[in-house]
């Protein structure tokens, strides 16, 4: 349309995520959020929504990316389990390590912020948190883990998964970091084998 400025929506998404990313919910502000789209307060509302409605966007485009990640790491699991583990943990590394993006986990900085935000957002947090867990159930399963070991492995690489970008935001050197990845899937390892 004639006079109207056109924007790319996923652009400005990726800018307003980064920025939540890198200052969190509550300390961004919306002209933080219109000087690192370009986009002035009317177009951020008549795109996006409301504050929380734009965070909800960049929690989604957030989880989608990386989870597409995780579970092409984790398609090789019922052949090579740790192998695909390893490689699901490689996914998180690459993100603490990319230049491009801020250190941590938008996730795991939403669900340490859950009390102070709206329930919605707080929801949909667990939700990501839920579904990274389902995610390694399912691989761990295929992998012929037992039903219970699967669930409980499960858990605990998702929190391990969430240590590593809290302990990297906190300044955990590249190989810590590969010291806690290597404790869990020895751990994986010995159960595996004792499967048999």
């Amino acid at each position: 349309m004639a006079g109207k400025k056109q924007f790319d929506v996923g652009i400005a998404l990726d800018a307003a995520m980064v920025q939540f990313w890198r200052a969190g919910y509550a300390d961004t502000s919306l002209d933080d959020l219109s000087r690192t789209t370009g986009l002035n307060r009317s177009s951020i509302y008549s795109s996006f929504g409301d504050k929380d409605s734009l965070y909800l966007r960049c929690l989604d485009r957030y989880a989608a990316r990386y989870g597409n990640r995780y579970d092409q790491a984790l398609s090789c699991a019922s052949e090579e389990p740790l192998q695909a583990v390893r490689a699901f943990f490689e996914v998180t590394l690459r993100r603490i390590a990319d230049p491009d993006v801020p250190d941590g986990c938008l996730i795991a900085q939403t669900a340490m912020a859950a009390p102070t935000l709206s329930p919605t957002i707080a929801a949909r947090a667990i939700e990501a948190l839920d579904l990274q867990r389902a995610r390694l159930r399912n691989a761990l399963t295929a992998a012929r883990l037992a039903e219970g070991d699967a669930d409980d492995f499960a858990v605990h690489m998702t929190a391990v998964n969430q240590s590593l970008a809290v302990m990297s935001k906190a300044g955990a050197s590249r190989k810590q970091l590969r010291t806690v990845i290597d404790i869990s899937v020895s751990a994986l390892s010995h159960a595996l084998h004792a499967r048999n």
